[in-house]
């Protein structure tokens, strides 16, 4: 078998470049239609969104034999020219030389060629790349992250790798998946407790619901760091906003305000979308067949000035709007996606990044502002999604972060590390977190977040 070529490669060719040619194309077949003195052959290898066809004729030796091994499904490499097609679909097609069959595909494939439910494709998601939204989701999250490591590299930010087992509590909310190697049927005790000096770590450990401890730590020495990786929450929300396992980003920036961080998300927002809307034939089919009009909706956002206001001017439009929430609008309250949503989408019709939230409803490490009942925090909220970002200045005050600590009930000593950070050459610092999943689906249009996942984790799932 000579070299492979990819299909995208092909398909993006110049006709000087590509006609005549004699390449190998691997892949999946999509459809085999047999006119039994030649066969089209739809191939796909993920490398873009359209298949490749392939003409084989009778001249083909042993053509009845190979013709009628092949199936939707089986995996093959075709070997041919490449030649202009005359139909209207696609540029180039193959006229085939030669077939290897790599695997065939019995008739009992789920993935035939016909629409399936998204609920269907989630109880079989290891063979749901191959179908057309989910290949696109694949691509179209690859080129986001790739985007957001190019994004922060540029701008001097460091990558941080921080760990996913973890003794610290992030968000003091307590929706943690623990770890333990002591024996679950048999527990050694102390005192009627469990002892936990026996375990692995010495005490009890869980998996991260968030880099940011790890990346204040790092900020205070390298100035602006990020950290892109897997985290957890053990919160038992089976929605289609909700997932158990997913990935966040999350810059930190020294020497830095709330307004820092508020320009710095507008800005990483605005590549992502434009980033996203460089996948033409991808976006193409969301537009079409997932959520018409997304195209036009990521420009509008991506060449729109967000809207900034605090959390109180948002409650006084929602109390003014009439609108018959489900959820009560109250100050003092956290906000729904019902609020978000109608803010971003109804009222402004535009980003919006709301500012200095009740201190009452956020995490222990935002930073007091001077009315002694706000915090420098921020949500960032868009059309279709209500918040995608969440961000604040940290509490960079020694005593105050002790106090407060202290008020949720965590134990200082616990977070001696953390309180170091304000201990020795502290600095105004802030930063924000995304959750990918929530990227991905606001930029493809897909509703569940368990279709912008390969493998979602969900109360009660954990296959694949």
């Amino acid at each position: 078998m000579q070299d492979r070529t990819k299909i995208k490669a092909i398909l993006e060719a110049e006709e000087s470049a590509i006609l005549g040619k004699n390449v190998t194309v691997c892949g999946w077949i999509r459809t085999v239609r047999d006119q039994k003195s030649f066969a089209f052959i739809e191939i796909s290898d993920g490398s873009c969104f359209s298949t490749i066809q392939a003409v084989a004729d009778a001249k083909l030796p042993s053509y009845e034999a190979k013709i009628a091994e092949l199936s939707t499904g089986a995996a093959i490499a075709i070997s041919g020219e490449v030649v202009k097609s005359p139909g209207n679909k696609q540029k180039y097609e193959i006229q085939v030389s030669s077939i290897e069959l790599f695997g065939t595909c019995p008739n009992d494939f789920p993935l035939q060629k016909k629409r399936h439910s998204f609920d269907f494709l989630r109880s079989i998601a290891h063979l749901r790349p191959r179908t057309n939204t989910q290949g696109a989701v694949a691509r179209v999250r690859s080129r986001l992250a790739y985007a957001t490591h190019r994004f922060f590299q540029e701008r001097g930010f460091v990558y941080l790798q921080s760990p996913i087992i973890t003794a610290s509590d992030c968000e003091g909310a307590g929706e943690l998946f623990q770890i333990t190697t002591l024996n679950l049927d048999n527990p050694p005790r102390d005192k009627g407790k469990i002892d936990y000096k026996q375990d692995f770590f010495s005490k009890p450990a869980f998996l991260t619901v968030s880099g940011q401890l790890n990346a204040e730590a790092y900020a205070t020495a390298l100035s602006d760091v990020y950290t892109f990786g897997p985290t957890f929450r053990a919160e038992n929300s089976n929605t289609s906003r909700h997932l158990a396992e997913f990935w966040m980003i999350e810059p930190e920036m020294a020497f830095a305000n709330l307004n820092t961080v508020a320009n710095l998300a507008e800005d990483y927002l605005k590549c992502l979308i434009q980033e996203a809307l460089s996948c033409d034939q991808d976006m193409q089919f969301f537009n079409e067949h997932i959520d018409k009009g997304i195209i036009e909706r990521l420009q509008h956002v991506h060449d729109s000035p967000f809207i900034r206001m605090t959390y109180t001017e948002a409650i006084d439009i929602l109390k003014k709007s009439n609108k018959p929430f489900e959820y009560p609008v109250e100050w003092g309250s956290d906000l729904q996606s019902e609020h978000e949503r109608y803010i971003a989408e109804e009222y402004c019709k535009k980003p919006v990044i709301l500012t200095n939230y009740p201190k009452e409803i956020k995490a222990f490490y935002m930073r007091n502002n001077e009315d002694g009942k706000t915090v420098a925090a921020l949500d960032v909220l868009v059309p279709k999604i209500g918040e995608i970002i969440g961000g604040s200045q940290r509490e960079e005050r020694y005593d105050i972060l002790t106090k407060k600590i202290e008020a949720i009930g965590l134990d200082p000593h616990a977070y001696a590390w953390y309180l170091d950070l304000r201990k020795y050459g502290t600095v105004p610092h802030g930063g924000f977190g995304l959750g990918f999943e929530r990227l991905v689906q606001f930029v493809t249009g897909i509703e569940n977040i368990r279709d912008a996942i390969a493998f979602p984790r969900v109360p009660g799932q954990c296959e694949f």
